[in-house]
């Protein structure tokens, strides 16, 4: 048992969504598994306000993290004020999980898919770029920071070349 869990409120499309994660981390050489899926019965239709029988709950896993996707309806919506992270060793990598999670959805700035077509943020990160924007060298951290507030999908030979060529 995992002590600690996410739960991603949805309207109605926690099965399809969590099915869409689990074979997009799959598709890109991760881990991603389906879990229970958890129905509703007679005595929560009244209360939830969805039929008896329709999906409550789906668990899945995304390399070793725990998710719960929760069909609660419309009294909440999901933010921006949370996002998940995806750190990509490979721009092939990056390319995969922009391309799929975007689609349908609302490219952002500087790697953030502001919402994926159900309505999900994620940023998508080469795992250098903390090391590109930490540096000692300020003239080079700051090409790079520069670099990406130019990109919406991050770009990991263009940031690296940007941070290369500034000043010693």
């Amino acid at each position: 048992m995992k002590n600690l869990t996410t739960c991603i409120w949805f309207d109605t499309q926690a099965e399809e969504a969590a099915h869409f994660y689990v074979n997009l981390f799959t598709e890109a050489g991760h881990k991603g598994t389906l879990g229970q899926v958890m129905r509703y019965g007679k005595a929560s239709e009244e209360v939830s306000g969805k039929p008896a029988g329709s999906v409550m709950t789906a668990v899945f896993e995304l390399d070793g993290q725990e998710f719960m996707a929760l069909n609660g309806g419309t009294h909440f919506t999901l933010s921006g004020a949370i996002s998940f992270i995806i750190t990509c060793e490979t721009q092939k990598e990056i390319d995969l999980f922009w391309n799929k999670l975007s689609e349908g959805g609302e490219a952002g700035q500087c790697g953030w898919i502001n919402k994926d077509k159900f309505g999900v943020t994620w940023q998508i990160t080469p795992s250098i770029l903390p090391k590109l924007l930490s540096n000692k060298n300020k003239q080079k951290s700051e090409a790079a920071m520069k670099a990406m507030l130019g990109m919406t999908k991050l770009d990991i030979a263009t940031l690296q070349k940007a941070f290369d060529e500034a000043g010693e």
